[in-house]
C-alpha cells in the first residue's frame, strides 16, 4: 500500500518511528525556507514539515509546488513537537512528520469553495460538487456518524435475535398516504412497478411466514414535495415482531434509542423513561401531535373567560363553535411592535385572520384590544392563564383546527426567538391514543390517520359500526425535539377486521382484492399477533446533531426542488427508450421539453 498509517492516528507515542502517509493537501504555509503542509486523509489531519536543512533540493522544490487538494504520498519521521509549538486544536497536535520523500499522485485546480475552513457556501454549489463538499471534515463526520449509528442498530437488534431481511424495491403500488414513484415494465408494456413507500405489507408477510423478529435499514420512496426534513428517498429502521403488543415494541425501541442518544447524541436526554403524551391532550396543549417538550408555552383555553364578551372577534368565533386560546409568554409584555407584527404573520400561516396580544403592565394593559374587554374579562383571562405583571398573552380565536395550527406556528417561532430550544437537550416522547380514522369531507369517506393496517383497541370495536371517528388506534409515534422520528402500531391480523376497516375507508370488495389481495389472503393462514415500527434514520441523525436540514446527513442528497445537481438528474429520456417501454409523452410535455431545450 502507499500508506501504512493514517494521518489522524499519530500521537506522541509514535515519535521516533517512520511512517508512509498519503492524502490531500489540506492547508499549506510556505515561508520561503520551511514549508508546512497539513495533510488530510479519512482518519484526520497531521502537519508535515519540509526543511531545506534536511532535504535534497528536488524534494524541497516539490514541496514548494504543492497546492490545496493535491494528492501526495510521503515517507518520513514522526517527531514530537516542542511544548510551545503543540497545537491543542488538532488530535495530532503533539507531533509532526518530517518527510524524506514526497510524491505528487495527482494535482487539482482551485476548488469552487473552501475545503480547509468552515464557510457559508450556496447549497446548490455544494451539491453540484458534492464529492468536494464531502471532503470537508465537518460534512464527512456526518456520514461517518451515520455509519456508526446504523452499525449500533444492527448490533443491538442482532444480539436480540432479530433477523435482517432485505425486501424488494420493485413492488406493487399500494396506497400508503403519498404518491408512488412508478417504474415501467419493459417486458409487460403498460404495466408498472412502484418503489416502496415502506416495506409495510412485506414485513407483515414475514411475520405470517414465522420469522417473528425482523428488521432492515430499508430504502423508502415517496413522491412528495420536499421540505427541510423531507426528501423523496430516505432510509428507515424497519422492524416487526410477532406475539407482542405495543408495550413490547415501545420498550425495545426506547432501549435502543436511549443507547444511541447516550453514545452519539450531542445533548443529554431530558427525561428517561420517555414521557407519554395522549394525542388529544397534545393537540389541546400544543396544537400538534409532535410537540417540542424542551420548553413550555402551553396553550390555555380562555373561551369561558371571554364568553359573552362584546369584542366581536372573540364573540364571533365562539358563536360559530370555535374557541379562544392563549399562550402566556413570561417577561415579554414590552415586546416590540415589529416582533408582534411578525408573529401575527406567522399565525396567519396556520389560517388565523390575526393574532391578538395583551401586555400585562403594572397598572394597565398594553394592548390594542384592551378597550374592548371589561375589567371582569381581563381578570378572568389573567386567572385562566396565570399571567403576572410583565407577561405577554398571545391569543387566537377561530375554529379549533385553525387555533391549533396558528398557535403552534407562534409557539415554535417563540422557541427559536427566545432561545428556548436548548441544543444540549434531547427530549424524546411517545405519543399514543391517535384516532384510527379521520373523516375526509371532500371525499365523503373515512381515511386512516396513519395507515390502513393499524389495529384498534378491542373495546372500541363496536364503535366501528356506530361512531368510527371515536375508535382509537393502537398506534405509537416517537418524537424528538418537536420532530416525529418514528411511528408504528399493533397490526390488524385477521382478514375480517382488515376488510372492515378498508370498507369504512371506502374500498369495495374488488378494490380490496386488487390492492391488498396478497395481505388479505395471508391473514387467513394463521397470521400471528404482530406489531412494529418504522423510524427514519435521517430524522434521528438530525435530532442527534442538531441540524435542521435533512440534506446534511445524506451522502448524495437532492436539492429542495428535487433535482440532483451532481448527476444532472432528472433528465429527458431518449425517445427510443420510451418506445421500448411502450410510453409516449403528451403533447404538452413534449412542448415543455422543447421550450426548455431552446432556452438552453
Amino acid at each position: 500500500m502507499l500508506k501504512d498509517s493514517s494521518c489522524g492516528e499519530l500521537r506522541a507515542a509514535h515519535a521516533g518511528s517512520t511512517v508512509r502517509l498519503a492524502g490531500w493537501v489540506h492547508r499549506r504555509r510556505d515561508h520561503g525556507g520551511l514549508v508546512f503542509i497539513d495533510l488530510r486523509d479519512a482518519g484526520g489531519i497531521v502537519q508535515l514539515v519540509f526543511s531545506p536543512d534536511e532535504l535534497a533540493p528536488a524534494v524541497m522544490e516539490q514541496a514548494h509546488r504543492l497546492r490545496p487538494e493535491w494528492v501526495v504520498a510521503v515517507e518520513g519521521a514522526v517527531r514530537e513537537r516542542s511544548p510551545e509549538t503543540v497545537n491543542p486544536n488538532m488530535d495530532t497536535g503533539e507531533v509532526e512528520v518530517f518527510p524524506a520523500t514526497c510524491d505528487v499522485l495527482n494535482t487539482s485546480p482551485t476548488p469552487p469553495f473552501f475545503i480547509n475552513e468552515p464557510s457559508e457556501v450556496d447549497e446548490h454549489l455544494r451539491l453540484r460538487y458534492r464529492y468536494l463538499d464531502l471532503r470537508r471534515p465537518d460534512v464527512a463526520e456526518m456520514i461517518r456518524l451515520r455509519h456508526r449509528v446504523v452499525r449500533y442498530i444492527r448490533d443491538f437488534l442482532s444480539e436480540r435475535d432479530f433477523l435482517e431481511v432485505e425486501t424488494p424495491t420493485l413492488i406493487k403500488s399500494t396506497p400508503e398516504g403519498a404518491r408512488d414513484f412508478l417504474v415501467p415494465s419493459r417486458l409487460q408494456p403498460g404495466h408498472f412497478f412502484a418503489l416502496p413507500q415502506s416495506p409495510q405489507i412485506l414485513k407483515e408477510l414475514l411475520m405470517v411466514a414465522g420469522f417473528e423478529r425482523y428488521f432492515q435499514i430499508a430504502r423508502c420512496y415517496r413522491d412528495e414535495d420536499f421540505r427541510a426534513n423531507r426528501v423523496a428517498e430516505h432510509s428507515q429502521l424497519d422492524l416487526e415482531m410477532s406475539f407482542v403488543d405495543e408495550e413490547d415494541v415501545m420498550k425495545l425501541v426506547e432501549e435502543l434509542y436511549t443507547g444511541i442518544a447516550r453514545e452519539f447524541g450531542k445533548g443529554e436526554i431530558l427525561r428517561a423513561p420517555f414521557p407519554r403524551l395522549d394525542y388529544y391532550d397534545a393537540m389541546e396543549r400544543y396544537g400538534i401531535d409532535r410537540p417540542d417538550l424542551r420548553f413550555g408555552l402551553e396553550f390555555v383555553d380562555i373561551s369561558e373567560a371571554v364568553r359573552g364578551t362584546e369584542f366581536k372577534v372573540f364573540a364571533g368565533a365562539l358563536e360559530s363553535g370555535g374557541q379562544v386560546k392563549a399562550i402566556r409568554v413570561p417577561g415579554q409584555a414590552e415586546m416590540g411592535r415589529r416582533d408582534l407584527d411578525e408573529l401575527t404573520e406567522i399565525a396567519k400561516q396556520g389560517g388565523a385572520k390575526g393574532l391578538a396580544w395583551i401586555g400585562v403592565m403594572a397598572n394597565e394593559l398594553r394592548s390594542p384590544i384592551a378597550k374592548f374587554l371589561s375589567d371582569g374579562e381581563v381578570d378572568a383571562i389573567k386567572s385562566a392563564t396565570g399571567a403576572e405583571t410583565g407577561d405577554l398573552l398571545l391569543v387566537v380565536a377561530d375554529a379549533p383546527s385553525v387555533v391549533a395550527a396558528s398557535l403552534h406556528h407562534v409557539r415554535d417561532e417563540l422557541g427559536d426567538r427566545l432561545g428556548l430550544k436548548d441544543p444540549s437537550v434531547l427530549s424524546f416522547a411517545w405519543v399514543t391514543g391517535f384516532p384510527l380514522l379521520e373523516w375526509r369531507p371532500e371525499e365523503n369517506r373515512w381515511d386512516a390517520s396513519h395507515n390502513p393496517f393499524s389495529s384498534y383497541r378491542p373495546e372500541d370495536e363496536p364503535l366501528l359500526e356506530t361512531d368510527p371517528g371515536s375508535v382509537l388506534a393502537r398506534q405509537y409515534d416517537l418524537t424528538l425535539n418537536g420532530s416525529e422520528i418514528g411511528g408504528g402500531s399493533v397490526r390488524i391480523n385477521t382478514r375480517e377486521a382488515q376488510e372492515k376497516v378498508l370498507g369504512l375507508m371506502g374500498y369495495t370488495r374488488e378494490q380490496m382484492d386488487e390492492r391488498f389481495g396478497v395481505l388479505l389472503e395471508a391473514l387467513e393462514y394463521g397470521a400471528p399477533p404482530m406489531a412494529g415500527v418504522g423510524a427514519g434514520i435521517e430524522r434521528l441523525l438530525m435530532g442527534l446533531t442538531g441540524t435542521d436540514n435533512i440534506r446534511d446527513v445524506i451522502a448524495f442528497p437532492k436539492t429542495s426542488a428535487g433535482s440532483d445537481p451532481l448527476m444532472g438528474a432528472p433528465t429527458p429520456v431518449d425517445p427510443a427508450q420510451l418506445a421500448e417501454l411502450g410510453l409516449d409523452l403528451t403533447p404538452k410535455t413534449r412542448a415543455a421539453l422543447e421550450s426548455a431545450a431552446e432556452s438552453q
